[in-house]
């Protein structure tokens, strides 16, 4: 396997958009998906979320009916005060954080509800799941900021 470059990844992965495109729509489901773990494992022992956080700080997750009794109670919040203080819907009737960064996003990258966090935020960057196939525009999306997709893509292409 060759060693992936992640200095300058940005760039190369927007050079590399139609490559993922056509890579997605034509990839052997059963192969990437037994691919997965082990290139999900791979990228995040390279990439520090930590040192990047683009995901909260330019883009919320859905906050899903769970989600905001988990994170409401831990908070000792009404659900109706959460829902009023910290979301708003979106166009697809998805509650979301009405604020880029997330209000939840520290300083120093922590996120101050981690242990109850949206199962978006857990999910995400989905590079371990048949999300990555089932929702390609998300995972071109992705790509597109965070390092880790580039990483699972490059991987993917690489061992097709």
């Amino acid at each position: 396997m060759n060693e992936i470059k992640l200095d300058n990844w940005q760039k190369r992965s927007a050079e590399h958009q139609k490559p993922y495109k056509n890579f997605l729509q034509r990839a052997n489901k059963n192969k990437v998906l037994k691919q997965l773990p082990d290139f999900h494992e791979e990228a995040f022992s390279k990439i520090d979320c930590l040192q990047c956080a683009a995901c909260c700080k330019n883009y919320s997750p859905r906050f899903k009916t769970p989600d905001i009794k988990r994170i409401s109670k831990h908070l000792k919040m009404k659900e109706s005060d959460f829902i009023e203080k910290y979301l708003q819907l979106d166009n697809d009737g998805d509650y979301v954080t009405n604020i880029n960064p997330c209000p939840f996003l520290g300083e120093d990258n922590f996120c101050s509800i981690y242990g109850e966090r949206p199962s978006d935020c857990h999910r995400f960057p989905y590079t371990d799941e048949d999300v990555i196939l089932k929702r390609p525009q998300i995972t071109l999306k992705n790509s597109t900021f965070c390092p880790a997709v580039y990483f699972v893509l490059e991987r993917l292409i690489e061992n097709k």
